[in-house]
């Protein structure tokens, strides 16, 4: 076993003055931020008095599921043979919030839609993902399900 270990750092923008003297007082607003990376404008979802124009945890944590089966899934192809030559992913989270503000993620599904550079490479495209699945790093992290529903296009 190999330990890797990561570092962030969140900031708290959304001090409107009266800091958190009420849940209305402040704003939601944070920026993350990685040694020598873009910083990443956050906030609460909408449903939580978020900026719908900032990420959410919730975002974040479906992007990172996507990205992660992505990078395995195209690793696996081209160890196999298997020549993609584009994929797009349309992911699903659902989260259920509990009576006590609470809430967790009961599924994620992923929605690739693959194209390949010949029809032949399907059924062998099709089993990668789940291998992938078992590989990702953040998949194997989440205590829910991470479903996929591949659809396949054929390069041309």
């Amino acid at each position: 076993m190999k330990d890797h270990h990561y570092k962030t750092t969140i900031t708290w923008t959304g001090n409107t003055g009266a800091g958190t003297k009420d849940y209305r007082s402040y704003e939601r607003a944070h920026t993350i931020s990685i040694d020598g990376k873009q910083d990443i404008s956050g906030s609460s979802d909408p449903n939580f008095r978020g900026d719908k124009s900032r990420y959410s945890p919730e975002d974040l944590l479906l992007a990172s599921i996507a990205t992660c089966h992505m990078l395995w899934y195209l690793h696996l192809c081209s160890a196999a043979g298997v020549v993609v030559t584009a994929y797009e992913d349309r992911a699903e989270g659902t989260m259920v919030e509990t009576s006590d503000g609470g809430g967790y993620f009961t599924e994620v599904i992923l929605k690739p839609v693959i194209t390949l550079k010949e029809a032949t490479m399907e059924v062998r495209a099709d089993e990668l993902h789940h291998e992938a699945n078992k590989l990702c790093f953040i998949a194997n992290s989440v205590k829910f399900p991470v479903l996929h529903q591949a659809e396949y296009r054929v390069e041309g």
